[in-house]
């Protein structure tokens, strides 16, 4: 049996250091460094090997270790990646049907979400998306930005439902006049209406819906992403054409509480139902 004790290291977040066999002398360790705009995690191990021990360590301990090492290594890459925001770069380099539909429409961020699961779950992802209400979520200071956006709306009249805007510098009101045969009466079965997102198609790995009041005309887009080996993660981008100096100045003014606040909380939203859709189907 091997028994590892945890020891004091210098620049080291974690340290641990072989007690037993004696045969053993390694010590294996964790460091963090700021690297660019980004963190490097560091592992690192030192020892000898002695008498039969070396062939041991050669044959059975080594492989093991760097399998549950790798394996670590991929668990906190998944976490730190789900549910953060991405370069709009990570959206862009797929071939998703939004861009050929929007193409004059300006990615405003894209998030990955935190939801993973097989290349059949997407309709699962959907349903949970369908069943979030974010201006009446747990976040106080969420529902408090949502109360303040609503009560401006009703003041100024931006969202008027029974007066069609057109898209700023077209003369459609609605991107549904593009889509193409094969993506039209596509997402009639998930409804967003109920805070202003109408369906506008639906793939095996795409959803969108837009938006339309008089800051801006904007469209969610979700998405199936492969990630490998059978995995697939959900990932949002948010589309927006803003209307005018004034959809400008509104946009650039609650970018940084969505950044911030409104997308964070939704994260949180989406996570709990998800986990919980996945543990119903461990059951």
């Amino acid at each position: 049996m091997m028994l590892w004790e945890e020891v004091d290291r210098p620049s080291a977040v974690r340290a641990f250091r072989v007690v037993s066999p004696n045969e053993l002398q390694a010590e294996h360790w964790f460091e963090i460094e700021p690297v660019g705009g980004g963190t490097l995690l560091r592992h690192a191990i030192d020892g000898e090997a002695f008498g039969e021990y070396e062939e041991i360590w050669r044959e059975r301990i080594e492989p093991g270790h760097d399998r549950v090492i790798e394996a670590l290594f991929d668990k906190i890459e998944a976490t730190i990646q789900i549910g953060m925001r991405l370069p709009n770069s990570e959206h862009q380099s797929s071939r998703w049907r939004i861009a050929e539909i929007a193409p004059d429409f300006r990615l405003e961020h894209v998030w990955a979400l935190p939801a993973r699961g097989g290349a059949e779950d997407f309709g699962a992802l959907l349903e949970v998306m369908a069943s979030l209400d974010p201006a009446h979520g747990e976040s106080a200071a969420t529902r408090l930005l949502f109360s303040i956006r609503f009560r401006l709306g009703g003041w100024f009249g931006w969202d008027d439902a029974a007066r069609e805007l057109a898209i700023p510098g077209n003369a459609e009101t609605t991107l549904s006049a593009r889509l193409p045969l094969d993506l039209r009466n596509t997402a009639t079965d998930l409804d967003r209406s109920s805070y202003g997102f109408r369906p506008l198609y639906r793939t095996d790995d795409e959803w969108a819906a837009e938006l339309s009041n008089r800051t801006v005309h904007a469209v969610m887009h979700l998405a199936w992403v492969e990630k490998g080996e059978g995995c697939y993660q959900g990932q949002m981008g948010v589309y927006v054409k803003p209307r005018g100096k004034l959809g400008a100045a509104y946009m650039a003014l609650i970018r940084p509480f969505r950044h911030r606040v409104v997308y964070p909380a939704l994260m949180r939203q989406i996570e709990r139902p998800w986990n919980a859709t996945l543990a119903q189907r461990t059951e």
